[in-house]
């Protein structure tokens, strides 16, 4: 388990982690208190996973298009 705070991975790290986590929890050869903590951790990085697709959802989401179906730039997104 890294010691990087959650809120400052990126996608591709928090997913990494998660991914070791469920397996870590799949085996079950963690004792409980250790258990308790992987799935705390696990919950904040699928939280962070899911912000994150979120945030690219929405800036893909904001590519706007010209009349021949090429992207044309950008509409801003609110709070972006």
């Amino acid at each position: 388990m890294s010691d990087t705070p959650v809120e400052e991975m990126s996608f591709e790290a928090a997913m990494r982690e998660l991914e070791q986590v469920v397996g870590q929890l799949e085996r079950g050869d963690v004792e409980l208190e250790k258990s308790i903590t992987l799935y705390e951790r696990g919950a904040a990085l699928k939280a962070r996973c899911e912000a994150k697709l979120k945030e690219a959802e929405e800036k893909v989401a904001a590519i706007t298009l010209d009349g021949n179906g090429t992207p044309a730039g950008l509409t801003p997104v609110e709070g972006m």
